[in-house]
C-alpha cells in the first residue's frame, strides 16, 4: 500500500537512500533538512527546509502520514577527557531532542494513518561499548530507550523501531573513510569483512516503515556486518 512518509535528514547518506527506496515503492515522501540540493530533481519528493538545531517549531500541516524516519546523527569521536559538556549537549540536541521534536510534530498525522510507524537510528556502539564513542553512544543510548518507551505507549496503533548500524560510508563519516587504508581497516573490523553502505540499510528501513512489518515494534535491529553478535577468531 502506497502512502505518504516523512524522512527527516533525507537529503544525504542513509536518509537519501531511504527516500529513493520509498519513492521506488510508489510512495510520496516529504523531506525535512536544511538543504535539498540532492533531492530537488526527484519525483514525488517535497522538501521542507528546517534546521532542527534552532528553537523554532517544526510545523507540519498534514492530513495523514504512514511513517516517519529520523535519520540525522553525529560522529563525534574523541577521548573522554577531551570531551566538553558542549560536545555532549550538541550530540544530545541533534540525536535526541531533534528526534523528539520531529516525532511530536508528526504524531497527529501518524494517528490518522492506516498502518503508521516510526523509525529511529542508533549505533552499534551503544550495545558493544567502544572507545572514543562516549558522547555519541550516550545520546544514541537515549534513542534506544525512547524507541522502547514510545513503542509501548503508542501501541497498538503506531509501531516504533530502531536500526543500529555499524560504520556506514556516508558524508557524515568522511573522516572515517578518508583513505583506502582507513576503508580497509574498517572492513576488517567486521565479520563480513566489509563496511556498510547506505544501500545496505535503506531496504530494511523501508520495510520497517511499511505495513509488511505490521507485527514488529519496540525492536533495536543491528545492521552491522555481524559486529554486534559475532566474534571472529
Amino acid at each position: 500500500m502506497a502512502g505518504k512518509y516523512l524522512v527527516v535528514g533525507g537529503s544525504s547518506g542513509i536518509g537519501l537512500e531511504l527516500v529513493k527506496e520509498l519513492v521506488a515503492n510508489g510512495n510520496e515522501v516529504l523531506v525535512v533538512s536544511r538543504t535539498g540540493d540532492l533531492i530537488r530533481d526527484l519525483d514525488h519528493v517535497t522538501h521542507i527546509a528546517h534546521d532542527l538545531l534552532i528553537d523554532e517549531p517544526l510545523n507540519l500541516e498534514l492530513d495523514s502520514l504512514e511513517g516517519i524516519a529520523y535519520c540525522p546523527g553525529t560522529i563525534n569521536l574523541k577521548p573522554f577527557h577531551r570531551l566538553k559538556q558542549s560536545d555532549f549537549e550538541q550530540d544530545f540536541r541533534l540525536n535526541v531532542l531533534g528526534a523528539i521534536k520531529s516525532v511530536q510534530a508528526a504524531l497527529p498525522a501518524l494517528k490518522k494513518g492506516v498502518s503508521p510507524s516510526i523509525l529511529l537510528f542508533s549505533t552499534v556502539a551503544v550495545g558493544q561499548g567502544m572507545g572514543f564513542h562516549a558522547s555519541v553512544a550516550t545520546s544514541k543510548g537515549a534513542i534506544e530507550g525512547l524507541t522502547r518507551s514510545l513503542a509501548a505507549e503508542l501501541a497498538p496503533k503506531i509501531r516504533v523501531n530502531c536500526i543500529a548500524p555499524s560504520a556506514v560510508d556516508t558524508p557524515l563519516a568522511t573522516r572515517i573513510f578518508s583513505s583506502e587504508e582507513k576503508k580497509e581497516a574498517s572492513a576488517k573490523r567486521h565479520p563480513l569483512a566489509k563496511y556498510g553502505m547506505p544501500k545496505d540499510i535503506a531496504p530494511m528501513a523501508a520495510f520497517l516503515l511499511s505495513e509488511k512489518a505490521s507485527w514488529i515494534t519496540g525492536q533495536i535491529l543491528g545492521i552491522d556486518g555481524g559486529m554486534s553478535s559475532i566474534k571472529m577468531f
